[in-house]
């Protein structure tokens, strides 16, 4: 996610806290990287000059404190601007209920999955949610739906054979209100690209739902290309938010820093992976933290509270502090982490450190060690010190693994666990990413 911008800003940054003060030919030179790492991330132009100009009048007006460097003053008016550019008075969903939400978008934009994800979402937040198969003109798209919402456990409304679109929609209404569901969620019909056609059955529906919520699903990967959407769409109905999908797979960004400014849609939500689970409240100051390098430590914390129960680690501790910490307990702590999503993922909620843009994730290294672990026998799970070279042979046939390997994850995980024996006997200790 947004790698290109964060590798170029952190570059640029790396030199600015080398500036003994600011001057208005540092500021310019600085200035001019900044337009252009914008402008190779895809940002609308009209977005990159209004940034860079309030950006330098800012710097060029800012008296520089003794206690700080002139360079991460520079950087720190940076940062306040960008949040500044992502940040709406509408951050969060309607309250009233039962809530209506029309989804909007083209085809390839994410929009079926986005609206399971959305769903999820509510239930966690304790909502009784419907989804609706609006999309009448793709003919998967009601299979696809019906099949996503099995997954979140949310009951689909589909239409009858021969049932027009009036009609279908009216039973929903009466129909949701029977199953007392407190929001309702309208998958509609996309096209591969803008026509009247689809803006015209759009507006219909709109008419007839009368929805609370209007969100239109953007593709990350469009770049400036996704505010003439946003755009047309909102010419035809009123749009009060945008989604971005497939955010975890754009290495740009453009969209985010360019659509909410130039259509004044705010961004609500933002799709972080494949996974059902992988949908995320969009927060501007934690975005842009992670941006330049800061880390989002509060969000990774959210997303391991979402998919770890406490009393499961409440149980690896105590065995921690008994000093009973055996591979099955390790094998708890990676299914804990394959969970997260992809490990480059999760590494970029963590603050920039020497040597972390070196750092290689292989998932597939991961799963070479789980067929290890699953491959030993309870007692050698228990006890790894009883694992000769017979039983490693053993192992590796079962695994598809080499022996080498076998060694070489045993070392580690001795090493590992002599250190979480070391400090289990320090007082307040806790698993990491859980409070005290």
């Amino acid at each position: 996610m947004l790698e290109l911008l964060q590798q170029k800003l952190q570059s640029l940054f790396k030199n600015l806290r080398g500036y003994g003060k600011l001057s208005e030919e540092n500021i310019s030179e600085a200035i001019r990287e900044i337009r252009l790492a914008l402008l190779a991330s895809d940002v609308h132009i009209q977005v990159v000059k209004e940034i860079c100009e309030e950006v330098k009048q800012k710097s060029l007006g800012t008296k520089v404190l003794e206690s700080i460097r002139p360079g991460d003053q520079f950087i720190k008016i940076f940062h306040d601007e960008l949040i500044q550019y992502l940040e709406a008075d509408k951050n969060g969903l309607s309250a009233d209920r039962p809530l209506r939400i029309l989804l909007c978008g083209l085809n390839g934009s994410g929009k079926t999955t986005t609206a399971a994800k959305l769903a999820l979402w509510c239930k966690k937040n304790r909502e009784r949610v419907g989804l609706v198969a609006a999309d009448l003109t793709r003919p998967a798209a009601i299979a696809q739906l019906s099949k996503l919402a099995s997954q979140v456990g949310a009951p689909v409304y589909s239409p009858q054979e021969a049932e027009k679109l009036d009609d279908f929609l009216l039973r929903v209404a009466r129909e949701s209100v029977q199953d007392r569901l407190s929001v309702v969620i309208y998958d509609t019909a996309g096209r591969l690209d803008l026509d009247e056609g689809l803006l015209e059955e759009l507006h219909r529906i709109y008419e007839l739902v009368s929805p609370q919520e209007v969100l239109i699903v953007i593709d990350s990967a469009t770049g400036q290309k996704g505010v003439d959407v946003v755009a047309a769409f909102r010419k035809k109905i009123p749009l009060t938010g945008l989604i971005l999908s497939k955010f975890d797979g754009d290495a740009r960004g453009g969209a985010a820093f360019s659509v909410k400014k130039v259509t004044g849609v705010p961004i609500l939500f933002m799709g972080t992976g494949e996974k059902i689970e992988s949908l995320e409240v969009f927060r501007p100051d934690r975005l842009v933290d992670r941006l330049f390098g800061f880390g989002d430590i509060v969000s990774l914390v959210e997303k391991v509270e979402a998919q770890v129960k406490e009393e499961s680690i409440a149980e690896i501790e105590k065995k921690i502090r008994s000093k009973q910490f055996g591979l099955d307990d390790f094998l708890v702590q990676l299914r804990i982490l394959k969970k997260l999503g992809p490990l480059e993922q999760v590494l970029s909620y963590l603050p920039a450190f020497p040597g972390k843009g070196q750092l290689t994730i292989d998932d597939k290294k991961l799963k070479r060690i789980e067929a290890i672990v699953l491959s030993m026998t309870p007692e050698e799970r228990k006890n790894p010190d009883i694992i000769n070279g017979k039983r490693k042979l053993r192992i590796s046939k079962g695994s598809g693994t080499t022996v080498t390997e076998i060694n070489e994850f045993l070392k580690r995980f001795d090493a590992v666990r002599k250190m979480i024996k070391k400090f289990s006997s320090k007082e307040g200790f806790k698993l990491p990413f859980f409070k005290n």
